[in-house]
């Protein structure tokens, strides 16, 4: 149920536990690097115990007095007794000084790197501070907070919160998605949440899979009802994005390829084409981006389950295309569970791209199935050569099960 209060909408998500989170409707960057193509959101939930009330969680800079207002059409500011911090990263924590400043009794519940943290960046005193360890519990009267430690996902201070009498797991950025619309995942105007909360996994959590392995595990022993991130819907239907995150987090991949190119005078276009037509032949998925235009968000989420990749580039000064090193990066990054990987490039005076490229994929371990660069256009026989690469790639993508 979503109340009507004076001036909010503020979702209920059990008696007496609220949504008092922000909409971002215009941002469309996030860290300077992630596209944000329907906004975001900032959640935080407001648990109203019989003797103790808890803010769990807060919001990005220069939402403070939305928040603010929100509070206290529940609540006093000053009743506030605990600030949950679940995470320490600015979007979710930033304003913890301020609350602290209208509610001069709270105290800032937090991991032990998180009390740390919350000193460095927010100067919170020690005095200020409970320091929770796996299990501890607080008692709001009819609201017990019970805390689950999940380091790495995605910074090491990270917990989980759970709301025992009512089942519902705040889980920051764990289970999250980048956008502003819906309260809840099976709300009509979400959209595709789960297309969302894809490219969200490959942005953010992906590297940290094994983290990820385990956080999953101990969610799913809560047996919440009701999943409560820290960006996009909740989720009433837990199952939903549990069955996605076994996969994602075990690193379960699809007879898929992402190919990532960028061409200067079409030669290596020429040849990403080749390739895309011969796995299309052998129907092996594929995802083709072309870099001078790509979406971030669309090369994390199909990194998520591509089990091949192919990299187009031309040679510029002896190397690699700038945009062709930042991919690679990228990828280097993200660590994404992609298996094969499949070189191509064209030069005119001077190559050395593919000597560039190898050596940044190096420390992924992938395995590169073959790497061709061409002096000038390609030719009948090069583009034969393409052909037998690809063909190469598709029979390691199928025998790899």
């Amino acid at each position: 149920m979503v109340k009507i209060m004076t001036n909010y909408a503020l979702p209920e998500l059990a008696n007496n536990v609220h949504w008092v989170g922000v909409k971002d409707w215009n941002r469309r960057l996030f860290d300077a690097l992630i596209p944000l193509p329907k906004g975001t959101s900032y959640n935080a939930y407001l648990v109203q115990g019989t003797k103790k009330v808890a803010l769990i969680d807060s919001v990005n800079p220069g939402f403070e007095k939305e928040l603010e207002s929100k509070i206290k059409e529940l609540t006093d500011i000053g009743d506030i007794h605990y600030i949950i911090m679940n995470h320490a990263e600015p979007d979710h924590a930033a304003s913890i000084k301020h609350f602290m400043e209208l509610a001069p009794d709270s105290i800032l519940v937090t991991s032990e790197k998180g009390a740390k943290m919350a000193d460095i960046y927010f100067d919170v005193p020690a005095d200020r501070v409970q320091v929770v360890e796996e299990g501890d519990t607080l008692d709001l009267g009819g609201k017990t907070l019970r805390f689950i430690k999940a380091p790495w996902l995605h910074w090491p201070e990270t917990m989980f919160t759970f709301l025992e009498e009512d089942r519902i797991l705040f889980s920051c950025d764990f289970f999250g998605a980048h956008t502003a619309f819906g309260f809840y995942d099976d709300d009509d105007n979400v959209g595709e949440l789960l297309y969302l909360a894809k490219s969200y996994f490959g942005e953010i959590m992906m590297p940290f899979r094994k983290m990820g392995q385990k956080g999953l595990e101990k969610a799913k022993e809560l047996d919440p009802l009701l999943i409560a991130p820290s960006h996009g819907p909740m989720y009433r239907n837990p199952g939903k994005i549990f069955d996605v995150y076994e996969k994602w987090t075990a690193g379960e991949t699809k007879e898929k390829v992402i190919v990532l190119y960028v061409t200067m005078w079409n030669s290596t276009e020429v040849m990403v084409k080749t390739i895309v037509e011969t796995l299309l032949s052998e129907n092996i998925e594929v995802c083709m981006y072309d870099l001078t235009t790509a979406d971030l968000g669309d090369i994390a989420r199909d990194l998520v389950d591509s089990r091949g990749i192919v990299v187009g580039t031309p040679t510029v000064l002896n190397g690699m295309h700038p945009l062709a090193i930042y991919a690679a990066n990228l990828f280097k990054a993200l660590r994404p569970p992609t298996k094969y990987a499949v070189a191509l490039s064209s030069y005119g005076w001077g190559g050395g791209a593919l000597k560039q490229l190898q050596e940044t994929l190096e420390p992924t371990k992938i395995e590169i199935v073959g790497a061709l660069a061409v002096n000038g256009p390609s030719q009948e026989n090069d583009l034969n050569t393409v052909k037998e690469l690809g063909r190469d790639l598709a029979a390691k993508i199928k025998s790899d099960k």
